[in-house]
């Protein structure tokens, strides 16, 4: 039932917000020249699967998880991006195509070994990744590996379709600031 919930969401996310992504898109080419974000990460079963997203950093940042990035490596565009959570619209295309759902884990990257190993350990991975869920509105993120895992696994376990909606709703909302970055002045 999820999965047909995810595919009509994200159809028409896609559709109707089709606007705003290309307005996006053009501003992005502005501030960073490659507006367009694609990043290998941890999928569903542990499968790799290519995470498509708004850039919010500069091109040359290293392949890090969030929480490990500067602060510095954020753009001005990219800030805003963040902050409204714009940069997450073009997940809906992994959505759609079946390698994400609207709710689940957030995707790791492979070089995440601890998180990896952690949610390997819980069954986490039996799942399809997500844009957000219980860890996101908690404002738990990637720099607590054991206690994300924990929270994905007590989420996946329970979730309902009520929660499903009351955790998009929530984010969609302003619920969770996202991951930690370092602030280097």
């Amino acid at each position: 039932m999820i999965r047909v919930f995810d595919f009509v969401f994200s159809l028409l996310g896609l559709v109707i917000g089709l606007p705003v992504l290309l307005l996006l898109i053009v501003i992005g080419l502005f501030d960073t020249g490659s507006p367009i974000f694609r990043q290998v990460r941890v999928g569903r079963h542990q499968k790799p699967f290519t995470l498509v997203k708004f850039r919010t950093m500069k091109v040359d940042t290293a392949s890090v998880a969030t929480h490990l990035a500067s602060s510095a490596s954020i753009t001005r565009f990219g800030h805003f991006l963040r902050k409204t959570k714009l940069d997450e619209l073009p997940q809906l295309w992994n959505v759609l195509k079946g390698e994400m759902s609207l709710v689940g884990p957030r995707p790791g990257l492979f070089n995440q070994e601890e998180l990896t190993a952690e949610r390997a350990r819980r069954g986490v991975y039996a799942v399809r990744p997500g844009i957000t869920g219980l860890a996101q509105v908690s404002e738990i993120d990637m720099s607590t590996p054991a206690l994300l895992a924990e929270t994905d696994q007590k989420m996946i376990q329970s979730l309902t379709v009520a929660d499903y909606f009351k955790y998009i709703f929530m984010t969609v909302a302003g619920k969770g600031a996202g991951d930690r970055i370092v602030h280097k002045g």
